[in-house]
């Protein structure tokens, strides 16, 4: 009977918050509707603990909420086990008063803030180590209420870290990030391989702003699992342009919001003769020309020479007098860091190396157990 007595007063309070918030599906503002999601899974988290809810009574508790509140949306029994995701995965890092003032048909939605311990613990959203200082609390604090429920589940599978949640965070509030750009980006790994390119940038770049910001606009590896190459001769190379091309708002997600396309095969003439860049972009963050040199093999160091003349061009003939000076990329399948090193030593050009892999790519815990692509190719024939 107490049992019973429990769950028809969770009932109520549970609609009683719903109602207390405002709770209109289409019209109650995302910060709301995250707090009232919060402080349900709260709840749920609670009584799954003390109580022992399974699935079953959250599924019942489903239906009973639609029942008592006929046309409420979000509150299915998968959306409810998704707010008691959000809250036990955010628990430790906000503070939160008593949620259940006396009664257990009572909830309070409460405003939630990060905890003062976070200052410590938190990294900087552009992957530079520092401690947070207290001014920030409240900008981080707006740019998670910014994000949408969906958003904030997505992040939250996808990620382990807490500096990688406040990085999408800031991101995808920042870029105003759609939830299939959200995905496209931890599927890329945007945060793990962002900064970490081989450079020159140190040398060529002699404000540290900029130099920072550059670095940040650069990933070491891209994800283009829209193209399909086989084999690595030079004769790809003009496949994948034409594939990046064809894809360029793909393309233009993986680079990210500030890149914006001018042309593939951008023709240069120098003293008569033409010279074609495969892939001509400007940056806004940075104000400048960024190209990018396809290369479907390893890196060689005779590729820099090539793109530091190609840098030198557009400076000359190209730039506008208000922008930074050009920057390169070499986009290539393979490298090795040490001859990337090595070779960058005498140029006084911004470049970098990155490498891409597409949907052929295989994982490595799958290597070995299915033929490769030219065993297939013999089996054909």
């Amino acid at each position: 009977m107490e049992r019973i007595t429990n769950y028809s007063e969770s009932i109520k309070a549970l609609k009683s918050a719903i109602l207390s918030s405002r709770y209109k599906a289409a019209t109650l503002v995302n910060k709301e509707l995250l707090l009232l999601y919060f402080t349900v899974g709260k709840f749920i988290s609670e009584k799954t603990k003390k109580e022992k809810w399974g699935a079953k009574v959250i599924d019942n508790l489903s239906t009973d909420l639609q029942t008592e509140l006929p046309g409420l949306r979000g509150f299915s029994a998968t959306g409810i086990k998704r707010m008691r995701f959000f809250f036990e995965s955010w628990e430790e890092y906000f503070l939160t008063k008593p949620s259940i003032k006396g009664q257990s048909s009572i909830i309070d939605i409460e405003e939630i803030a990060f905890r003062p311990t976070l200052l410590d613990q938190i990294q900087n959203t552009d992957n530079e180590s520092f401690k947070i200082r207290p001014t920030l609390l409240n900008q981080i604090e707006n740019h998670f209420f910014k994000l949408s429920f969906s958003h904030h589940i997505e992040l939250i599978q996808a990620t382990e870290t807490l500096e990688e949640k406040i990085y999408y965070i800031k991101k995808t509030a920042t870029e105003f990030w759609s939830l299939a750009t959200l995905k496209y980006q931890l599927k890329n790994k945007s945060f793990s391989n962002s900064g970490s390119l081989p450079n020159n940038f140190l040398k060529t770049i002699s404000n540290e702003e900029i130099r920072n910001k550059t670095l940040l606009s650069f990933k070491d590896e891209y994800l283009l699992d829209f193209i399909n190459i086989e084999d690595n001769d030079e004769q790809d190379e003009r496949v994948l342009e034409s594939g990046i091309v064809q894809n360029i708002k793909k393309f233009l997600m993986s680079l990210g919001t500030d890149f914006a396309f001018i042309s593939n095969q951008y023709r240069l003439i120098v003293e008569d003769e033409e010279y074609f860049l495969d892939l001509l972009f400007f940056n806004r963050r940075l104000q400048c020309l960024v190209v990018f040199e396809l290369k479907t093999g390893k890196f060689k160091p005779e590729y820099l020479g090539k793109m530091n003349f190609y840098l030198s061009a557009l400076d000359e003939y190209v730039k506008q007098s208000h922008e930074q000076p050009s920057i390169g990329i070499i986009l290539c399948k393979e490298k090795k860091n040490k001859i990337v090193e090595f070779s960058f030593r005498d140029f006084n050009k911004a470049m970098g190396v990155s490498t891409y892999k597409t949907s052929t790519t295989l994982p490595k815990a799958f290597k070995g157990l299915i033929p490769d692509a030219e065993t297939f190719k013999k089996l054909m024939d």
